[in-house]
């Protein structure tokens, strides 16, 4: 169905609407903005806006509609169109995404101010508790979420905003457990002029949730220290069960008591929560630094406790098996053993060069983002590092000391992949100008320009012989090339949306293609034809390494994870979880031994391929991690980020 959204349509769920541009009871617009179909009404409780249910073609949105009565209050309208504006600049695992804001038009001439975002598939952490009769979470839920939050307001402030309305019916909680903090209509900005006006005594507006909102900021003097407050209050709320207005003492304008409301939470980290509700703003945390550091020492101190007292069962348990009494171990208890009663095995380490990385060198030079698959290349000798760039340009690198040797120029948008031949004699880009070039890759002359695509080309691959090139793109098809004279073999089509990656298998037999239509196809290199199609992601498939011994196809996507399929026959082999948000490149060891990614929730993870256990996470890219790539000899892991570096991880030796 289609629902109207004009205020004043008699029947704004008109059984015709469905399958018409305009509302069969009023006359207006059911498509709004040429792209967003209402479907239904979600809350309309708020006296700031109503919520809807929309869809751009089968994507859900979210849609939120500023109350008509509000349009002649300009502050009501700048808050709501506010929320657009802070979300466009907010990019993040734990913030919405944003469409946009529009104004859109009834047909009888009532403006109403629009804004789409995401759909958070998931509950808020109110209706979370109700869903689990109002019990208090536990440490570990509790340590973990204070994290996420923490870390989602470290993005937040580090943007110049903060929130001023954190509380738990604005915190969602998504399927895989991410928090998303929602509802930024009241943020305010951070810059040294709001806050200047602070210190001379102007106030600002006094937006109040009862028992999450700090005194400064009902006086209208909020800072970002008041999200602190806001944070702890709701965590009292978690950790109790209760509201915090029911431990509120209005005389002193504080909680009393509502420890005595906990049970099992270590007094360090109610402590920590009492540091967060300080009345005083200079009183808290100073910043997200501060705060998240705390939260290690907190975390660090009781994992410590927590492994001495598994050390102690374990030795009890030990001794009553043995026969030596809990006696013996009276006298014991305390003293330090000779060596460690529980180890962690090196063998991992040793076995797996890339369990074992550290950060080397962070090479800085491009001007924008080296944040689309594919944007990063090695060469077989371990020598050179090549990398495309939003900035319209290729770099190459000395791997070995990170020097920059040369930029290569040529193409007039950004540039989406990189590929270097086997031989190390050339390097092929593709790039958001629709072209497709051929590098000299010792002197960095270019050797030809190939066009035939009509949209971006978002990835290329070299065949092992070096003979071959085969590209993809957003036209929806993959083109065949000679590498040697830049002669269009064959132009295949099948996917229904664009083609983010293609791979060829170490054999030179195989082509293996990866589509936003959220398949995998896989193809004859030879004759072209096709001979599979794997289903089973929920969302665009953005990388299609194949193993070295040309068995296993590894597949990365916008769902968040990882697949892992047997090559000869389509069959699904294991699914990988753990990223928070869209992985966007997958690389395999030359060993196969090991599999790297990196994705949107900023981190590189290292997984054991034989078995999918994650053994690493690497942190340090400040944004999205759209490249990886290991080198040959398999002891360096480099990645490419939206954050404009390239990060270079060498294995200890």
């Amino acid at each position: 169905m289609s629902l109207c959204i004009n205020p004043t349509c008699p029947k704004p769920n008109h059984p015709e609407n469905t399958n018409n541009r305009l509302c069969q009871s009023c006359g207006s617009h059911l498509l709004l903005e040429k792209r967003y179909r209402v479907l239904r009404l979600l809350s309309d409780s708020s006296g700031f806006g109503k919520i809807y249910e929309a869809y751009e073609g089968s994507t859900p949105k979210i849609l939120k509609v500023l109350k008509e009565h509000l349009n002649h209050q300009p502050k009501a309208v700048e808050l709501f169109q506010q929320e657009a504006q802070v979300l466009e600049k907010l990019i993040d695992p734990g913030i919405p995404k944003v469409d946009g804001y529009f104004q859109y038009q009834t047909n009888n001439g009532l403006l109403l101010h629009c804004l789409v975002m995401e759909k958070i598939d998931g509950v808020n952490l109110k209706q979370w508790l109700q869903q689990h009769h109002n019990n208090p979470i536990s440490q570990k839920q509790a340590i973990a979420w204070l994290k996420q939050l923490a870390e989602i307001l470290q993005m937040v402030h580090g943007k110049q905003w903060f929130h001023r309305d954190i509380k738990p019916a604005n915190v969602m909680l998504t399927s895989n457990g991410q928090l998303v903090l929602i509802d930024f209509g009241t943020a305010r900005d951070a810059t040294h002029t709001y806050l200047a006006k602070l210190g001379v005594g102007h106030q600002i507006t006094a937006l109040v949730s009862f028992g999450y909102t700090p005194l400064e900021q009902k006086n209208g003097q909020a800072v970002p220290q008041s999200d602190f407050f806001a944070l702890g209050r709701t965590f009292v709320h978690l950790l109790t069960g209760q509201p915090p207005a029911d431990f509120w003492d209005a005389h002193d304008n504080v909680l009393l008591n509502w420890r005595n409301s906990t049970s099992g939470i270590s007094p360090l980290l109610l402590d920590f929560i009492d540091h967060l509700m300080a009345r005083e703003p200079g009183k808290r945390p100073l910043n997200t630094q501060v705060l998240l550091q705390r939260l290690g020492e907190i975390e660090q101190k009781l994992g410590k406790r927590s492994n001495k007292n598994l050390l102690v069962a374990v030795a009890v348990a030990a001794l009553l098996l043995l026969g030596g009494g809990v006696g013996y171990l009276a006298s014991k208890i305390g003293q330090s053993p000779p060596s460690p009663i529980l180890t962690t095995s090196p063998a991992a380490k040793i076995q797996n060069p890339l369990a074992n990385l550290s950060l080397a060198q962070t090479l800085t030079g491009h001007s924008n983002a080296i944040w689309v698959d594919h944007c990063i290349a090695i060469s077989r000798d371990n020598s050179t590092v090549a990398s495309g760039s939003y900035d319209k340009t290729i770099k190459i690198w000395n791997l070995a000391d990170g020097s920059l040797i040369r930029t290569l120029t040529g193409h007039s948008d950004s540039v989406y992949s990189v590929a270097i031949s086997q031989d190390g004699q050339t390097l092929v880009s593709g790039s958001k100008d629709k072209t497709i070039k051929i590098w000299n890759l010792a002197d960095g002359s270019l050797i030809r320009t190939l066009s035939g695509h009509s949209n971006y080309v978002n990835a290329v691959a070299i065949s092992p012989d070096g003979q071959t090139l085969v590209s993809g793109s957003d036209d929806k098809t993959i083109k065949i090339w000679n590498l040697a004279d830049g002669k269009l073999i064959r132009t295949l089509t099948g996917h229904s949306s664009y083609v983010n990656s293609v791979a060829i298998s170490p054999d030179g037999q195989t082509l293996v293609s990866g589509s936003k239509d959220k398949t995998i196809k896989i193809w004859n290199l030879a004759d072209g034809s096709l001979m599979r199609t794997l289903t089973g992601h929920s969302d665009s498939v953005s990388s299609v390494p194949i193993s070295p011994d040309g068995q296993t196809l590894v597949s990365g996507s916008w769902d968040k994870t990882i697949k892992i399929w047997n090559l000869a026959d389509g069959s699904l082999m294991r699914t990988l979880t753990g990223h928070s948000d869209s992985v966007y490149s997958v690389a395999i060891s030359p060993d196969g031994k090991t599999l790297v990614s990196g994705s949107d929730d900023k981190t590189i993870k290292i997984w054991n391929f034989a078995d999918g256990s994650l053994m690493r996470t690497l942190t340090g890219h400040s944004d999205f991690v759209h490249s990886v790539a290991i080198s040959p000899d398999g002891q360096t892991l480099v990645s490419g980020s939206k954050d404009k570096t390239i990060k270079i991880w060498r294995a200890s030796r």
